[in-house]
């Protein structure tokens, strides 16, 4: 099997003799030669992702953690003094980086180019164990491509994926070399990767527990979990040092309570089918019925990638299923069979973690790193042997190129060609589309200012460098209770400035469809700020998205 010949793993591979010294030679030279291409796959991938660090279509989740992170700068604490049911380290993550780098737009964006390009060369890093360097290569590129770029922006997801590549790849290394040391590294970045985002990290956790059971049984080895305690105590280390900095705040039970709260929303809110595509009746009608047939066909062959990615990690689980079904019965431990194990592990534990809170292709993308290991094996991995897959693979490999090639040019055009240049407080921005908001909220709101951005888009908030009285970041009318909708009435008594999108309820059937009719229909909110304040100005954002900018009715207009 053509891999990284000098690693522990293929070593054992081999057998136990020592090799004569050209072979040596020969493995420490190819070594070295896939450090440079893992190194120049980080430059090439960080260079594309660069294409995409000012254009922004303004979308509404992205503020999330930037406004996280300016609270933070500003003193408050998460949970305490505004509410959040994420964990806590991508808003600590931004505000230490501007608090280094500077606070601004850019240098936000910069952080999640490096993460996305560090992804696509931990992805060759991994693939190359089991595939040629051309499969790898291919897979690492996709990664960033129709991964990273596909929806590049600000969010909690970049960073925990991150960590999540790093443990898989520190677990893959301690099943190489068996040193305890990898095992602590594995522990303490699933356990940041949790810090990063709580779904994510309880399914690494859920993946590497698979792993520590079925390894062991597969290699026919205890040393394993001679290594289990090294593995929890980097688990925990993360873990305490949170709970002890928010339990001398007097805040861990409320922490607790808000990282528990998505069980009981945001799961049931955010229930959409299986690869759920986010299509509105505008978006199928243009990709399946405008058009002659070829530009039609050309349209579903680019949208393709899309309906293929949630088949990966289905495949990955089946395998798991044929790797360990296999060692038990021929009790076979070869170093390539509990790679794929291991992988295939933490694989379907995060499958699992996206199933129970969000299915669709989103979330699906943002792992795209470890799907495409499967699809790396799928193209090029020699310990499969089907005849079928074998004759496939040109096949295969020719549509990954055209299908994937076609995505990627679609989302990389939209950033090229976007003309729109917009000067915010925060630095510029670019976007495909004209935006009246940005504008007209800096020449009559001075920075610091509070403007309420209902339901939500905080990422106007940060661009205009305003405040929003609420302590709320995220409003999802549906998810959210009426009681915490009550409290942001509360904070509008005095306040005079609303930025509304009464519109907003369009976008529930296609973003939201199991939201409940009946919080669509009643919104406390909404129905407050329309008897309370007085329209001044119709607004737009770059997708045609319409705000009103409105004032408190005694107040006057600017």
């Amino acid at each position: 099997m053509p891999s990284a010949p000098d690693t522990d793993l293929q070593k054992r591979a081999i057998n136990s003799r020592a090799r004569p010294s050209s072979e040596v030679r020969t493995a420490f030279l190819e070594a070295q030669a896939d450090a440079v291409i893992a190194a120049a796959v980080f430059l090439v991938c960080f260079a594309y992702l660069c294409a995409f660090l000012r254009y922004t279509s303004l979308e509404p989740d992205e503020g999330i953690v930037l406004m996280g992170a300016e609270r933070i700068l500003g003193g408050e604490l998460p949970y305490r003094d505004f509410f959040s049911f994420y964990t806590p380290g991508s808003f600590y993550m931004a505000a230490g980086l501007f608090r280094i780098f500077g606070d601004s737009f850019l240098v936000a964006r910069i952080s999640v180019a490096v993460a996305g390009a560090v992804c696509s060369s931990l992805t060759y890093v991994l693939a190359r164990r089991a595939c040629s360097r051309g499969v790898s290569l291919l897979c690492a590129l996709v990664s960033t491509t129709t991964g990273a770029a596909f929806r590049f922006l600000v969010l909690h997801n970049s960073y925990s994926t991150f960590f999540c590549l790093l443990s898989l790849y520190a677990a893959v290394r301690y099943l190489e070399t068996r040193r305890s040391t990898w095992a602590f590294v594995t522990g303490s970045l699933a356990s940041l990767t949790f810090m990063m985002e709580q779904s994510k990290g309880a399914g690494l956790y859920l993946g590497l527990l698979f792993g520590l059971f079925i390894l062991p049984k597969a290699s026919g080895s205890k040393a394993l979990l001679g290594s289990g305690s090294w593995m929890l105590s980097g688990l925990a280390w993360p873990l305490g040092f949170a709970a002890l900095y928010f339990a001398v705040r007097h805040s861990l039970k409320v922490m607790l309570q808000s990282w528990l709260w998505p069980v009981g929303h945001y799961a049931h809110a955010n229930r959409v089918p299986y690869g759920f595509q986010n299509w509105s009746d505008a978006g199928r009608e243009l990709i399946f019925h405008i058009g002659p047939l070829w530009l039609r066909l050309i349209k579903i062959l680019t949208i393709s990638p899309g309906l293929v990615l949630p088949a990966l990690p289905i495949i990955g689980f089946g395998l798991l299923i044929y790797c360990a079904g296999r060692t038990r019965r021929t009790e076979e431990s070869s170093a390539e069979m509990l790679y794929y194990v291991l992988i295939c592990s933490v694989s379907t534990g995060l499958f699992i973690s996206v199933v129970i809170t969000r299915a669709d292709v989103l979330h699906f993308m943002y792992l795209a790193p470890v799907w495409y290991l499967e699809l790396a094996w799928i193209l090029g991995a020699q310990g499969f042997r089907s005849r079928l897959l074998v004759a496939s693979r040109p096949y295969l490999t020719t549509y990954v190129g055209a299908a994937f090639g076609l995505l990627a040019l679609a989302v990389l055009l939209s950033a090229t060609g976007a003309r729109n240049r917009v000067q915010t407080r925060r630095g510029a921005i670019m976007s495909g589309g004209s935006d009246t908001v940005i504008n007209y909220v800096e020449s009559h709101l001075a920075p610091g200012a509070q403007l309420l951005v209902y339901p939500y888009l905080p990422l106007y908030n940060y661009l205009t460098m305003t405040r929003s009285p609420s302590r709320y970041l995220y409003f999802q009318p549906g998810m959210n209770t009426s009681e915490q909708g009550e409290e942001i009435v509360a904070s509008l008594q005095t306040e005079k400035t609303v930025l509304l999108e009464p519109w907003f309820a369009e976008k529930i059937p296609n973003s939201w469809p199991t939201t409940k009719l009946g919080a669509i229909a009643r919104d406390p909110v909404a129905d407050y700020i329309v008897r309370n304040y007085r329209i001044c100005r119709i607004l737009h954002s770059p997708e045609g998205w319409r705000f009103q900018y409105m004032t408190r009715k005694d107040a006057p207009c600017p």
